[in-house]
């Protein structure tokens, strides 16, 4: 794996970055602070990030909900010290594992793995809400659609529901696009 170190100790580094090339993993970038990891994590790619710190700071955690937001990764945060907001917090800014008690060589990889699989665990969670989000709307659309085309056609909501169908296939849309087709020409007219 291509991984992303992230503490100011730098025989800590040393240390972690002689472990993880034991496992078969590649320090892609060694930082000593948190300061634009967005533009470190964009430029060297890490398919993992390993923070080591006292405790997460706002700054960190800003920056870590940025991560999350723009380019997702799994993340690792080792912290000597911490409370239960700061874990809240990491957590809703995308941090995968959340250890307390500073970082080790001998756990480094299951956490790692634990932190893989709560990324990826939560990547399925989030597709099944915007695609359930993105199903609500298109039915949303569709029953406005409908009423648009019950009303100025003077059709029954079954033959609208028809129409609407009729028009996706001809036009290869989904019925959702189709639907707001409709009504952006309603608002037209």
């Amino acid at each position: 794996m291509r991984v992303m170190l992230v503490d100011d100790d730098a025989q800590r580094l040393d240390m972690l970055e002689a472990a993880l090339h034991g496992v078969g993993h590649t320090v892609v970038a060694r930082r000593k602070t948190c300061d634009d990891l967005l533009a470190a994590t964009r430029e060297t790619r890490p398919e993992i990030v390993l923070i080591d710190v006292d405790s997460p700071g706002r700054d960190m955690l800003e920056s870590l909900a940025q991560i999350n937001l723009n380019d997702p990764m799994p993340v690792a945060l080792f912290a000597a010290k911490s409370d239960v907001e700061s874990i809240r917090r990491a957590m809703r800014a995308g941090v995968c594992a959340y250890v307390v008690d500073g970082l080790t060589a001998s756990r480094l990889q299951a956490v790692m793995e634990v932190a893989i699989a709560r990324f990826a665990e939560h990547q399925a969670l989030k597709r099944e809400l915007d695609d359930a989000r993105s199903r609500l709307s298109d039915r949303k659309d569709v029953d406005r659609a409908k009423g648009l085309l019950m009303t100025r056609r003077q059709l029954t909501e079954e033959q609208a529901y028809e129409q609407l169908r009729k028009a996706a296939m001809n036009r290869n849309l989904k019925i959702g696009d189709a639907a707001r087709a409709v009504i952006a020409a309603a608002d037209l007219l």
